[in-house]
């Protein structure tokens, strides 16, 4: 078995993260840069930032902050909001980034996947998707954008395999209905969406114990668990759900 990845989510409102739950609700929780520093230092493999607001305010991505983040984190870091052009894909990565994550701008124009594919390399694009359960898409699950607060008409399953198709190297998989809940995973939709396509899929949405990321990893075979509220909240440590998870007999980075 590949070792499995544990990442987390910084979602940056206006400078500074925030969370929410189900994406309402959002609070201030501390500086993404700071928090970044001690994530890194905890030992964590990778790092997602989310600017949860620049799609649909229609502005670009946070280049200082994403260049201030950089240097104080020698890990892969991948950022997403905002990134809506072939530029701003260049601009963030020069800023820092090693990859770029397209979510509601690759609905609204799936080319630009293949664009940046092409001049970065798959391995620098992420899928960022939303989803939430509907008994009326094929899959029984719908795509949304715009920070989860827009439906589309994209079923979760098919748009994945497109997405991948046109040279997404890495899907990050979000559950609407399980995020911020602490409740566990939505393992049925993430088995149903690494099992469809070649690339990694990152579990999100629902991780409050280390028994939930377990369980995604093995039964709902996700290759990484992103996760935000169970270590913003200080209940863990990176560290600590690492031993958990060697315990239970599941390979972790170092």
């Amino acid at each position: 078995m590949l070792k499995k990845r544990i990442i987390i989510c910084l979602d940056v409102k206006d400078g500074r993260t925030t969370k929410g739950v189900k994406f309402r609700n959002n609070m201030d929780i501390g500086d993404p840069v700071e928090m970044a520093e001690e994530y890194y230092r905890q030992g964590v493999d990778e790092l997602v930032f989310y600017d949860i607001m620049a799609s649909a305010s229609g502005r670009g991505p946070i280049l200082d902050l994403i260049s201030r983040v950089a240097c104080k984190v020698f890990i892969p870091f991948c950022v997403g909001g905002g990134i809506g052009t072939l530029d701003d894909i260049r601009s963030t990565i020069l800023a820092g980034a090693e990859k770029v994550s397209l979510n509601s701008q690759a609905v609204k124009n799936p080319g630009l996947i293949e664009q940046g594919a092409g001049v970065f390399g798959s391995q620098s694009m992420v899928l960022g998707m939303d989803a939430a359960r509907d008994p009326s898409m094929p899959s029984g699950y719908r795509v949304f954008i715009n920070g989860g607060r827009t439906a589309t008409e994209l079923d979760a399953l098919e748009w994945a395999r497109r997405a991948v198709a046109l040279g997404a190297g890495e899907i990050v998989l979000n559950s609407i209905d399980a995020d911020g809940t602490r409740c566990g995973y939505e393992t049925n939709l993430t088995r149903m969406i690494s099992e469809a396509v070649h690339v990694p899929v990152i579990a999100s949405g629902g991780g409050g114990t280390p028994a939930h990321i377990a369980d995604v990893l093995t039964e709902g075979r996700a290759d990484a668990a992103l996760i935000a509220s169970m270590v913003h909240s200080g209940d863990y440590t990176v560290g600590g759900i690492k031993r958990s998870l060697e315990e239970s007999g599941i390979p972790v980075r170092s």
